[in-house]
């Protein structure tokens, strides 16, 4: 299925993966867990344990104001998905290179006045 594979410290990818669960794990290094932060059908299946295991940070969820509520840690990847089901799909072509588009850069993250921030590298 093609995802958009997102990895600590590297731009975003476009890769295809196999979409059985064994293969998932493998991708994001342990058992999987599906998050829903969008509006569009997508999911973001990262590590389940990637902050317990002290994974490297990666990329930062922000809300509609642009405040980090949520940093991913580990690699992951981006999928076609519903909450309501367990079944996981290949990207469309437009919601690969919109996906791609915001998470391509690697994240810094930083306190600044009191405030999770994040820098994105390579983004002019």
């Amino acid at each position: 299925m093609k995802v958009v594979y997102v990895e600590p410290n590297k731009v975003a990818e476009i890769r295809n993966i196999d979409s059985g669960l064994k293969s998932m794990q493998k991708v994001v290094g342990g058992y999987i867990e599906a998050i829903y932060p969008f509006s569009d059908p997508v999911a973001i299946i990262c590590n389940e344990e990637g902050k317990i295991n002290s994974l490297e940070l990666n990329r930062g969820l922000a809300d509609d104001n642009g405040d980090l509520y949520e940093i991913i840690a580990g690699s992951f990847f981006i999928c076609l998905a519903r909450p309501d089901s367990e079944d996981f799909e290949g990207l469309t072509d437009e919601l690969a290179s919109k996906y791609l588009e915001i998470f391509k850069y690697p994240e810094v993250f930083m306190m600044e006045n009191r405030k999770l921030v994040s820098l994105k590298w390579g983004k002019n």
